[in-house]
């Protein structure tokens, strides 16, 4: 048995992963969705990248957690990937699923093509908060209106520092037992980190044919993937 531990991306809290969790726990594995600080349940709380960072670490140390498989959707790949660094022995495998990747002294924000202008300046206009996207920002990805109203429904408020402020790693992504979850329908090939950790044959590539949400729209494909990165 291994304890999953799922985050998902900007705007979303543990209630993301509705759909996944009973295959997971049908598979005879804990699963633990976390919600970050200043998000969905946790709205209100003031949150930075390190303290996103220590939500997950905290996760894990609190319930006393080993052989932990920790999941970063979208954004929370970037903090899951220092929580990665920073739990030990604990840690069985990193799984990002068409996530960011952090990168020591580089924000979120940095790695958008534009540097993350378009970024900062929708984060300075809403109060310090990235604002929830419209429903037709999520058409294209193999979800239905019922699924994106959902998800407009359930989204917060993104806090904006967490996206601004850089990352801090302890030694390479390279040393990660990780998979990478590439959603061939969000468009975008993987960024060169990515290819260079596969092509090196550090890390594993998983493809699943559906949009930037699979959680949402492929919850029992998704799932299976996730068991198939604890199994190999």
């Amino acid at each position: 048995m291994v304890n999953f531990v799922l985050v998902a991306g900007a705007r979303l809290g543990a209630w993301a992963w509705d759909d996944v969790v009973p295959h997971l726990r049908a598979a005879d594995h804990a699963v633990h969705p976390l919600t970050l600080s200043g998000l969905a349940e946790k709205r209100g709380l003031p949150a930075g990248q390190q303290t996103h960072v220590q939500d997950i670490v905290t996760e894990v140390e609190r319930h006393d957690l080993r052989e932990v498989v920790l999941v970063g959707h979208s954004y929370a790949g970037v903090p899951v990937g220092q929580a990665a660094q920073r739990i030990g022995d604990r840690l069985a495998r990193v799984v990002f699923v068409d996530s960011g990747l952090p990168v020591d002294g580089e924000s979120f924000a940095a790695g958008w093509p534009d540097g993350g202008a378009e970024l900062r300046a929708a984060i300075a206009a809403d109060g310090g908060h990235w604002p929830c996207a419209r429903p037709e920002h999520f058409t294209g990805h193999g979800l239905t209106e019922e699924q994106i109203a959902r998800i407009v429904a359930g989204a917060t408020p993104h806090p904006g520092a967490t996206l601004t402020e850089p990352a801090v790693l302890t030694g390479p992504l390279a040393e990660l037992p990780a998979t990478y979850i590439r959603c061939l329908a969000a468009g975008e090939e993987p960024d060169e980190d990515v290819v260079g950790l596969v092509e090196g044959g550090h890390w594993r590539l998983a493809e699943l044919d559906t949009g930037h949400w699979p959680m949402f729209s492929r919850p029992v494909e998704l799932a299976r993937l996730l068991l198939a990165a604890v199994d190999h």
